[in-house]
């Protein structure tokens, strides 16, 4: 279980990808790290390197998405069961991170290095590459759909804008949709000024 909560106003992530390389014994271990919030997004990163790296053994990876510490998984990709997912994912929740998957390419050079060799590769080659990415901190966001009048379009703009929410999609015509992310710390004071306009319905997606 990931030590970010649902409870929280924020949360830990990265926001660009990062690359490092340990190698232990002839064995190089590569490892990436990826910002993702589906986990769609992390199995494409996952056969997008599976074609970089043909001739590598294993691709072994960890990922966690979202915030109540539910969506997450880790793979061994045929090493010792616990000696790569696992450390790997151990790294990423060290971090309180979230939406990210960390993917470590290992080349076998010839030596095994047997299970505390291998958990401690992959948790070193996890390690490295994280410490090569900034951490960002972000807000939070309770997901709402509001439909509205073209002519309540400016004031409804400027709450979003005032409390800095996400828009995350939206059609403007002479009935608006705009599916917006309110940050769960300004929550109540967003609803309130939406439901003193009287003629937006806001519902919780």
């Amino acid at each position: 279980m990931s030590k970010t909560s649902i409870d929280q106003d924020f949360y830990y992530t990265i926001n660009q990808s990062s690359i490092a390389e340990f190698k232990d014994r002839g064995s190089k271990f590569i490892a990436y790290a990826y910002p993702v919030i589906t986990t769609d997004e992390a199995k494409n990163y996952l056969q997008i390197l599976k074609k970089e790296h043909p001739k590598a053994l294993h691709h072994c990876f960890a990922y966690r998405i979202g915030i109540d510490g539910n969506n997450f998984r880790v793979s061994d990709d045929g090493e010792p069961s616990g000696t790569a997912g696992k450390p790997i994912l151990n790294q990423i929740d060290s971090k309180q991170l979230t939406d990210i998957s960390v993917i470590v390419v290992r080349y076998f050079g010839g030596t095994l290095l047997g299970v505390p060799g291998l958990i401690n590769a992959y948790k070193t080659a996890a390690a490295l590459t994280l410490q090569m990415v900034p951490v960002v901190q972000k807000q939070v966001e309770i997901k709402y759909e509001l439909h509205f009048d073209y002519t309540k379009m400016n004031e409804v703009m400027t709450v979003v804008k005032q409390f800095n929410c996400s828009i995350l999609h939206q059609e403007m015509q002479l009935f608006c949709l705009l599916k917006i992310g309110i940050p769960k710390a300004r929550l109540e004071e967003v609803l309130y000024k939406i439901n003193d306009m009287h003629t937006i319905t806001a519902t919780m997606i």
